[in-house]
């Protein structure tokens, strides 16, 4: 238990209770969004900004520069998410204010189903299941919802994983490949020489990725070049038997060129956590029978839901204090004159931070 903290967090939806918890067990005031609707609004958020120390933000919530600088009590940001590209950055550190993320701790959740989509585009589970329960299965034929094998099968033809972007997440995904006894090939835009020193891939260009692949994976922040990585060109380099999965950001796939590619037979299936302008999708992607389609659960295991709740709590916390975040996303800023002016500010004759 910690103690000693005092300030007002802004939830702005609920978080698993260890999470909520830990705030007011270090004695923070702890104020979670209840009003309409799903999540609060632009002008809800500017309100309750106002007046917060800490804002404990998710990935959905914009948290763009209108807000921030309407902001001047708020001693930092706690993204209850790995990625950060809801909140206007520079911005933030232009002002003096500290943000922070959940790494590390939805890797291995990520890459699991990142595997569970891989396994039900290619095997067709999703459309089977429907079949079933439709009470269509009146007869098994040796024609029935054929898919492809994901490790070599009874052909003996070893299977080709790409995976572009090799981060943690993508590093596991590849773990994972060894178990189906496939080849994996991999494209990382930043660091190339990352996929060598893995020892799990072989690097290769996104051209030749693209053109020899069985089934590709997306693991790339979204950046702005990274938005649209893989558009109608991209797609139409791929294989028509290849599966696209994408666990990363939607806005990485061009959505209305996928929906083409998968209606014309460019690519055979797709599996997807997240999408290009969510919670909606593009117009016809939810008719195509060829895709698994879920509701951003990539992260959804009760065991990593905690631990990101228990992580953004820790992180709030110390920023009510004027401590370091531990998972500070922008650690620069406690050398800047713009949080030195901040926290001089909320916290009259306090010393500087020091770290």
């Amino acid at each position: 238990m910690v103690s000693g903290t005092s300030g007002r967090v802004f939830v702005t939806r609920p978080i698993p209770d260890v999470g909520l918890d830990f705030l007011r067990a270090a004695g923070a005031h702890v104020e979670v969004w209840g009003g309409a609707g799903d999540a609060p609004a632009h002008h809800d958020l500017a309100q309750w900004l106002r007046g917060c120390d800490v804002l404990l933000s998710l990935l959905t919530e914009r948290i763009d520069a209108t807000l921030l600088e309407g902001a001047p009590h708020l001693r930092g940001i706690a993204n209850y998410a790995v990625g950060h590209d809801n909140i206007e950055l520079p911005t933030a550190t232009r002002l003096g204010i500290p943000v922070s993320n959940t790494p590390d701790v939805l890797t291995e959740s990520t890459a699991d189903l990142t595997w569970a989509l891989l396994l039900g585009a290619a095997r067709r589970v999703v459309e089977a299941d429907r079949y079933m329960r439709l009470g269509n299965y009146r007869l098994w034929g040796p024609k029935l919802l054929l898919g492809e094998d994901v490790s070599p099968g009874c052909e003996g033809a070893t299977k080709q994983l790409g995976i572009i972007g090799f981060g943690r997440i993508g590093q596991a995904v590849a773990r994972r490949a060894q178990g189906f006894s496939m080849r994996v090939v991999a494209h990382h835009p930043s660091a190339p020489e990352r996929v060598e020193r893995s020892g799990l891939a072989a690097a290769v260009s996104l051209e030749q990725l693209l053109a020899t692949s069985d089934f590709v994976s997306l693991h790339v922040p979204l950046t702005e070049t990274t938005r649209h990585l893989i558009g109608a060109a991209e797609l139409g380099a791929m294989r028509s038997s290849a599966v696209l999965v994408n666990t990363s950001r939607g806005a990485v796939v061009d959505e209305k060129a996928l929906v083409e590619a998968l209606a014309s037979g460019d690519i055979a299936a797709a599996g997807l956590d997240v999408y290009e302008h969510e919670p909606a999708m593009a117009t016809g992607l939810a008719e195509l029978p060829n895709t698994v389609l879920l509701p951003h659960i990539g992260s959804a295991s009760r065991g990593t839901r905690d631990a990101m709740a228990r992580i953004a709590a820790t992180n709030a916390v110390a920023m009510l204090r004027g401590e370091a975040a531990p998972q500070c996303i922008n650690p620069e800023i406690y050398d800047s004159a713009a949080f030195d002016a901040r926290i001089r500010r909320l916290q009259p004759g306090e010393p500087r931070l020091t770290t």
